[in-house]
């Protein structure tokens, strides 16, 4: 409960790094590792997120879920501070270093979309969030694909993070050798964007973003990617992260067709 986080604000700032955004240290640069390349037009956010802008402009605690499988919960990074939802957290703190925020990573290996629901009030509404991030939809395509049954619980799930007042920004698959490989993975990304758009939430497009990086870009898959060919590495989570920062940042500007830039904001804030 949000309460109780902000009671034992000491321990969970051992046990986060800090809850304030002024704390958390940036991982050195490795100078040898490709650039970050992020398009905004692949990574820039649709919708505004209207109630992580609120707790923004309110210097209120932020907080936020971190829902998913195996590459939310961090296979293939080196540790636990180079999974994405921890490098998401340094990266906020980045850009709003007076304000309090936490992400949480509830990332499960394995689990499909029907999983996370079972568990959707303890790991996910418990925590009161205002934004809850949820990677969907690789392991339902590695391990037995449904369209209709896969788009009603992912329609489902939408509707339950609304339902409790959080903002949401769906993540579809990763761009991996292992899941192009499924025939069923082009509709699956369809599903989940076409999801997004009619259940009026925001989509952060993962899948195009490492397609760009290989195809367009010129990685090397093994520059982006773990050993076993599927799950991310140190760079590509922390690239991503950087990418969904940014995307979030500017989704929670208040006013968007003002032109206003939260980043900028935030860096005036400094």
């Amino acid at each position: 409960m949000r309460h109780e986080i902000c009671s034992t604000f000491v321990t969970g700032a051992l046990a986060f790094g800090s809850l304030f955004a002024n704390a958390p240290t940036p991982v050195a640069a490795d100078t040898s590792a490709p650039r970050c390349v992020a398009p905004a037009d692949l990574t820039r956010l649709g919708l505004p997120l209207k109630r992580t802008a609120h707790r923004l402009a309110s210097r209120e605690l932020l907080m936020i879920v971190a829902l998913g499988s195996s590459s939310t919960a961090g296979a293939g990074a080196s540790s636990r501070e180079a999974t994405y939802p921890s490098r998401l957290m340094v990266e906020l703190a980045q850009r709003f270093r007076t304000q309090p925020i936490i992400v949480l990573n509830r990332g499960i290996g394995g689990e499909r979309a029907v999983d996370m629901l079972a568990r959707f009030d303890k790991s996910v509404a418990a925590e009161r969030p205002d934004l809850v991030l949820w990677q969907v939809g690789t392991n339902a395509v590695l391990r037995g694909y449904e369209h209709s049954k896969s788009d009603a619980l992912i329609r489902e799930g939408i509707r339950r993070m609304k339902a409790i007042g959080a903002d949401v920004v769906l993540i579809d698959p990763q761009f991996a050798p292992k899941v192009i490989a499924q025939p069923e993975i082009e509709d699956m990304v369809k599903l989940i964007s076409n999801a997004a758009k009619q259940e009026n939430v925001d989509l952060f497009h993962r899948f195009a973003l490492m397609r760009h990086w290989h195809e367009v870009y010129g990685l090397p898959f093994e520059a982006f990617l773990s050993s076993d060919g599927l799950h991310m590495n140190d760079w590509s989570y922390h690239c991503f992260a950087k990418a969904l920062a940014d995307a979030i940042a500017d989704a929670a500007t208040p006013d968007r067709e003002s032109g206003t830039d939260a980043r900028a904001v935030a860096r005036g804030a400094r």
